[in-house]
């Protein structure tokens, strides 16, 4: 089993966090059996550890006019560093970009891109080019499968001491 520096209640901590980013820190040290104090203590070792990285709210994009959601696959024009980091600071810049990652396999980049309608994602699209793209292809996101589920934790095997 890998070493992921978690202990039984930190792995607890952070999969009640990820149901849950907004409970309150009595109710978390109730649900593990931490004092609150001890509670606090470890969610801020886990944050400055680079385990938390932030409690976000999730949000309908139907109501806030962002429904029509599309992933586009992109496949670079260079492949260098620069060009690369150009892409990925114009589209750091583009808030329709959701979320953009490097992928493996034929294509490059993958988008997740939410749009108010076909006029907006299409601005999306034409601008790609203009930032480095040589191809896209969209596929319009129809409704989800499986929403997003916590990250599985697993802790490292006891090491004889407990952290509080």
């Amino acid at each position: 089993m890998p070493n992921t520096g978690l202990d039984a209640l930190d792995c607890a901590i952070v999969d009640l966090l990820q149901q849950r980013g907004d409970i309150p820190n009595v109710d978390l040290a109730r649900a593990v059996g931490l004092s609150p104090a001890a509670t606090l203590r470890r969610v801020a070792r886990l944050r400055a550890d680079g385990v938390i990285l932030g409690v976000h709210a999730r949000v309908d994009p139907e109501r806030v006019g962002a429904g029509l959601q599309a992933f586009v696959l992109v496949v670079l024009d260079e492949h260098d560093e620069d060009s690369e980091r150009r892409f990925a600071q114009a589209v750091e810049q583009m808030p329709q970009v959701l979320r953009a990652d490097a992928v493996s396999g034929a294509d490059d980049v993958l988008l997740h891109v939410a749009a108010s309608g076909t006029a907006e994602l299409q601005e999306v699209l034409r601008a790609l080019p203009r930032i480095g793209a040589r191809r896209a292809t969209t596929m319009l996101r129809l409704g989800p499968v499986k929403e997003q589920s916590p990250t599985p934790l697993r802790p490292s095997p006891p090491s004889g001491t407990t952290r509080r």
